[in-house]
């Protein structure tokens, strides 16, 4: 029977719609076409009762940074992360969440935030293309792959940008619940996935 895994995604002001909404979307869909056990319980988290995210689109997450301080996947989306990395409460929040993290993951610019917390350093990463030389110029200890979809280097996965975040989430679900999951998850979707990560 499968363990109901806790699937956490981190909210803030001008977070990326897709990053977030598409892993929401692929393990909530798993959960409901798992024939056993439901396999995954998802939920948002920010700082905030309420988010704006980019285009304006404002979300109320499940629960606050102070109501719950641990899942067993810890996924952070991107966007426009400058004022959130300076943001120590929120850095520390997801630093102690990543401890007891089984997979700690990061969707596009969500890289900025594990790097500032040395969770990537020696790693092969990637992000989005965009933000690949700034990733790099900033912290050259890492090896930044500009071509690779997601990057799984055990307990912390990276994806590259956007639409990226759904192919790491479906392979994530095939790591954690067989391939069979994920290939029925992507077809209730209507969604070509793209298997190969780096």
């Amino acid at each position: 029977m499968s363990k109901l895994r806790t699937v956490g995604i981190v909210l803030y002001d001008e977070v990326e719609v897709m990053d977030f909404a598409g892993p929401f979307e692929v393990f909530s869909t798993a959960s409901r076409m798992s024939e056993g056990a439901r396999p995954f319980e998802v939920s948002t988290v920010a700082r905030e009762p309420r988010v704006r995210a980019r285009g304006g689109l404002v979300v109320m997450p499940t629960a606050t940074l102070e109501e719950r301080s641990s899942f067993d996947v810890l996924l952070i989306p991107g966007g426009v992360v400058d004022a959130e990395l300076e943001r120590s409460d929120v850095l520390d929040w997801i630093e102690r969440a990543s401890r007891t993290a089984e997979i700690t993951a990061s969707i596009c610019t969500g890289a900025f935030f594990l790097t500032r917390l040395g969770l990537l350093d020696g790693l092969r990463v990637t992000t989005h293309w965009e933000d690949a030389d700034a990733l790099e110029k900033a912290w050259p200890q890492l090896r930044v792959d500009r071509d690779a979809r997601f990057i799984d280097n055990g307990r912390i996965v990276t994806s590259a940008g956007i639409s990226a975040g759904i192919d790491m989430a479906l392979h994530l679900v095939a790591r954690l619940e067989g391939e069979a999951l994920a290939i029925k998850t992507a077809r209730q979707m209507d969604y070509a996935w793209r298997r190969e990560g780096s």
